[in-house]
């Protein structure tokens, strides 16, 4: 997400930007936390324009450097990534879960004969036969462990908000 600043005081305010893996947890965290500000922008996770005037978006500035200040976002991290880490890995589609990519570009690429790595091949218990979607053991972290939280992306978002004179989000 691109965070456009409305009338920035600073070149810190101008622009924010996050992908979505940091975006949506970090615009989660403000509506969970401040949802009397956050709340306001009414399409927060999409690129349409919304955001907050600059008064809105100063005062969610310093809540969330009070947050960071007083250990909530730490605390958050802490137990956002204690969650993430307790997702169940997920069967590979692309070999099926079998860790052997058998499918046409799986053929076309040598995977069903190519040699395994020492270290993978002890853990599945065989030498052969490879998939690119799993690294050859079937199973793959579940995609949302790709969404990122930290309290780095907080402070930078907090320094952002108090100087952008209000945002918008493209």
């Amino acid at each position: 997400m691109d965070v456009m600043g409305k009338n920035a005081q600073t070149e810190t305010g101008e622009y924010f930007r996050n992908n979505v893996w940091w975006w949506r947890p970090l615009w989660d965290y403000c509506l969970s936390k401040h949802g009397d500000l956050a709340g306001k922008v009414e399409y927060g996770h999409s690129n349409d324009g919304d955001g907050l005037n600059s008064t809105d978006a100063y005062n969610l500035g310093k809540r969330l450097e009070a947050d960071i200040e007083s250990g909530v976002v730490a605390e958050f991290e802490r137990q956002y990534n204690e969650r993430l880490a307790s997702i169940p890995l997920v069967d590979c589609e692309w070999c099926g879960a079998t860790g052997i990519r058998t499918d046409e570009v799986g053929v076309e690429h040598g995977m069903p004969t190519k040699e395994l790595d020492p270290e993978v091949a002890i853990v599945v218990g065989r030498t052969h036969g490879y998939c690119n979607g799993c690294g050859g053991e079937g199973k793959k972290e579940n995609f949302l462990v790709s969404y990122s939280f930290s309290v780095e992306n907080v402070r930078n978002f907090a320094d952002f908000l108090m100087e952008c004179g209000g945002f918008e989000i493209w």
